[in-house]
């Protein structure tokens, strides 16, 4: 099939990219013309394993094409994705619907001939009722299907999930449109992953629902994780044992210092003022957001205690400052707010990031970036990790001690343990174990 996606961001991107990796004819289309240059020169904008070879090998194949002309996109195609941001509104945390709206306006203005419009884009219940009436009032001679097909990627395995989708959801309100999107999705189904036909109000939905639920989850095991901290107990012990009971599940129990990304602190704060703009406001999720916040901003006061109450005028080493390993995004990371509360307790940064430090730059200021976790630790009194790079996870400990004021290691993602640390001579804290349990490796 012949496929324009409309915005060539981290979804439109590897949308496009793994639908013309399946044989359908994609062209994307953005407006920033220096992006589209770069794709066309295979320079892949974000950093996601194995995409830049995707790209290169499908251009090469004639599968895949950039441009900023819609018209030209649209030409004989017979869907069209939008996939542009919908971030949080400023004022009253809403989902900015506004790049939403102009991408439909223009989909529609620029369309060819019958179209399927399908909404990649995370968007609150009823979007799609307004994309319909835009497109309509637009184009009254056209006849526009809209779609519902939220995007469930994971930065650093997007290409898996895309490619080996756990679930396909697709909201629809037209048989035409059941047609197309069964076509589309045809070599995926072949294979046998589950695809889920539901209405567009549904689709919309779920995406919320399940990203929220996910939060949930990870604000639990937070939480836990600081009574861990005081009753003496083992918070890995407790994710273990709670999470092989199939009902709840072993993922996203890893404790940690609070989740951060593009997705959930936008979309749970979505679902919240959905609810409460229908009146039924849903209290579990208002309280995960304000758990998530004060959990990051928690994390620079559990640093200064390992500095004895007192980081004005020291150094710390701030080891990963992405949301999650194997991407370069810094959007909502905890490593901002914890930064930030260091600084404003006049703590000197360096950091080092192995992908993230060019974006890291648009978000926080007076912070010494270094090319490696070894130059980072140079004279300083405490080395933290915030996210869990491979590369962090076999540091050379003996090395590091010498370089540093003081042998000082909080261990935000849990990824070493207190007997291995004691022998290296650190002194040691993680999180959800009591400093007594983490030194005498109970």
């Amino acid at each position: 099939m012949k496929i324009a996606v409309v915005g060539v961001g981290y979804v439109g991107l590897v949308s496009g990219v793994c639908l013309a990796e399946v044989g359908h004819e994609v062209i994307c289309v953005d407006l920033d013309a220096a992006k589209i240059e770069q794709l066309n020169q295979n320079n892949v904008p974000i950093y996601e394993p194995g995409l830049s070879a995707m790209v290169a090998a499908n251009r090469e194949a004639g599968n895949l094409h950039f441009t900023t002309n819609l018209a030209q996109a649209l030409l004989g195609a017979d869907a069209a994705f939008i996939a542009v941001g919908t971030p949080s509104r400023e004022g009253d945390g809403h989902a900015d619907l506004s790049y939403v709206y102009a991408a439909a306006q223009n989909i529609a203005e620029h369309a060819s001939g019958p179209l399927v419009i399908i909404n990649k884009s995370t968007v609150p219940v009823g979007t799609g009722d307004k994309v319909q009436e835009i497109a309509e009032t637009s184009r009254p001679d056209m006849d526009f299907h809209i779609v519902s097909n939220p995007e469930f990627l994971r930065e650093g395995a997007a290409i898996k999930d895309f490619m080996e989708p756990d679930r396909i959801v697709i909201g629809v309100e037209s048989d035409q449109a059941k047609s197309i999107m069964a076509e589309i999705y045809a070599p995926f189904e072949q294979k046998g992953f589950p695809t889920l036909y539901v209405n567009r109000r549904t689709s919309e939905l779920t995406k919320y629902a399940a990203n929220s639920f996910l939060a949930l989850k990870l604000a639990y095991i937070n939480e836990v994780a600081e009574l861990c901290e005081v009753v003496g107990a083992d918070i890995k012990g407790v994710s273990t044992g709670i999470g092989l009971d199939p009902r709840i599940g072993e993922k996203f129990l890893n404790a940690g210092p609070g989740y951060g990304g593009s997705c959930f602190p936008k979309d749970t704060l979505a679902l919240v003022r959905t609810a409460q703009d229908h009146d039924r406001p849903l209290r579990l999720i208002e309280m995960i957001v304000s758990i998530n916040e004060y959990r990051k901003r928690a994390m620079s006061r559990k640093i200064a205690q390992m500095c004895e109450d007192e980081v004005n005028g020291k150094t710390i080493a701030i080891l990963g400052l992405t949301f999650k390993p194997n991407t370069d995004d810094m959007r909502e990371a905890p490593a901002i707010s914890i930064i930030q509360g260091l600084q404003d307790m006049g703590a000197n940064i360096r950091a080092y990031d192995p992908k993230g430090m060019d974006n890291a730059k648009h978000h926080l200021s007076n912070i010494t970036y270094c090319d490696s976790a070894l130059s980072c630790v140079e004279n300083t009194d405490a080395v933290v990790i915030v996210t869990e790079w491979d590369e962090f996870r076999d540091l050379p400990f003996a090395e590091i001690k010498k370089k540093m004021r003081k042998p000082v290691l909080v261990d935000l993602r849990n990824l070493y343990d207190g007997p291995t640390l004691k022998a290296h001579g650190f002194d040691y804290q993680c999180v959800g174990r009591p400093l007594e349990t983490v030194i005498n490796g109970a």
